[in-house]
């Protein structure tokens, strides 16, 4: 999960979104998505496809930039 985690974060700073902004556009608690980037959550596969969506990724093409 810190992997998912870490490669949100940095897809996210790289299209220089807000965590809070794409937690808006993800549908999630801007704290859910904090302890998600930190590896704190197990996130959920709908979530997960949710926070992909909201980067503009698959999520395959998400795991796949985690290395999983």
């Amino acid at each position: 999960m810190v992997a998912v985690g870490s490669t949100i974060r940095r897809i996210r700073l790289s299209k220089n979104i807000s965590q809070e902004e794409l937690a808006h556009l993800a549908g999630v608690d801007r704290s859910y998505m904090g302890a998600v980037e930190r590896g704190d959550n197990n996130v959920a596969l709908l979530k997960l496809a949710r926070v992909a969506g909201a980067l503009e990724l698959s999520v395959s093409k998400l795991l796949k930039e985690a290395g999983l």
